[in-house]
């Protein structure tokens, strides 16, 4: 090999070798931050938690929890639309980065200042009752709430949780007068459902099943467009007299606004791999969560259509957070 050819195959080396050098090497190159914008404790920092070592794994990179609660999710979601939008920063958040801005002024908009990357999963909300309410269905919860105008109560984590919009929805579709009763977390509002101080709660399916699977409380229907696995034996809302009800609570992976493409479709494809195996599945169910996965576009579009169905609700209702 005379000395031309030599410094040829050298420098077709030197290029092969290229993406592994810094700055062209595939993404990521160092650990990556997963802000969840609740408190540690909660079910959307659960599921981050559990998400968390295998997307590890995955990446070949850590990936560190940031937990930055407060504010129903509208503190952590500020820092995430504020992070640089090069893939290493995203964010692990609820459907009311939604309801939020609907409700209160903030200084991001929940579509145009986010990245969709993948909607992790799906929990209905589970229409229950005191068991002393004398009511087996949602046409009797119906005709006994128009007997007695303001005397049900229901109660919610908080002021446009998804648990509250699904309760005002409620009244809207039927023309119903119920009061609802905030409390300070899903914790507190079972507690007081499953003591009769409440009668009736759209509570999430995570919380609620175990309320459910004791007796402490009466299941008579689900908020979400299908039935649920986890509880196939009881009906929705729609199916029971309220067609064209359905409103659940979804969990998903956001970025900044303009986020690097390529981080888009690896996390995608990471995170969508992860909860697709049968063990995620399963322990996701057992949780009253359903996988959703999918497309980033595919997310895009639910939260566009959110954005418009709990706007009338938000509009329509007079919610407001002061």
């Amino acid at each position: 090999m005379n000395r031309r050819t030599m410094i040829a195959a050298g420098v077709a080396a030197a290029t092969a070798a290229l993406p592994r050098a810094a700055g062209a090497q595939a993404f990521p190159t160092r650990p990556v931050r997963l802000i969840v914008t609740w408190p540690p404790g909660g079910t959307t920092d659960i599921l981050a938690r559990q998400l968390q070592p295998p997307l590890a794994a995955a990446l070949g990179q850590p990936v560190v929890i940031d937990n930055r609660g407060g504010a129903s999710g509208a503190i952590g979601t500020g820092e995430l639309v504020r992070a640089p939008n090069d893939g290493y920063t995203f964010g692990m958040v609820t459907s009311t980065v939604i309801s939020m801005p609907l409700m209160q002024r903030q200084s991001w908009h929940p579509i145009r200042d986010t990245t969709p990357i993948i909607m992790h999963s799906r929990v209905a909300n589970i229409l229950a009752v005191h068991p002393s309410v004398p009511v087996q269905s949602v046409a009797e919860l119906i005709s006994l709430a128009k007997q007695r105008p303001g005397a049900l109560a229901f109660g919610s984590p908080g002021i446009g949780s998804a648990v509250h919009i699904s309760g005002e929805m409620f009244k809207l579709m039927t023309g119903t007068d119920m009061v609802h009763v905030p409390y300070r977390g899903g914790g507190p509002a079972l507690t007081d459902l499953a003591g009769g101080a409440i009668q009736l709660m759209f509570g999430n399916a995570s919380s609620t099943l175990p309320f459910v699977r004791d007796g402490r409380v009466r299941a008579i229907a689900v908020t979400s467009a299908r039935r649920a696995a986890y509880l196939p034996e009881v009906p929705t809302i729609a199916e029971s007299g309220l067609p064209g009800y359905a409103i659940d609570e979804w969990y998903g992976c956001l970025g900044p606004a303009n986020m690097a493409p390529a981080a888009v479709a690896r996390l995608n494809a990471a995170i969508g791999e992860i909860i697709s195996t049968p063990a995620e599945r399963a322990r996701l169910l057992d949780m009253g969560a359903e996988v959703v996965g999918g497309s980033a576009e595919a997310f895009g579009r639910v939260m566009a259509e959110d954005m418009e169905k709990i706007g009338r609700v938000v509009r329509d209702a007079h919610i407001r957070l002061e």
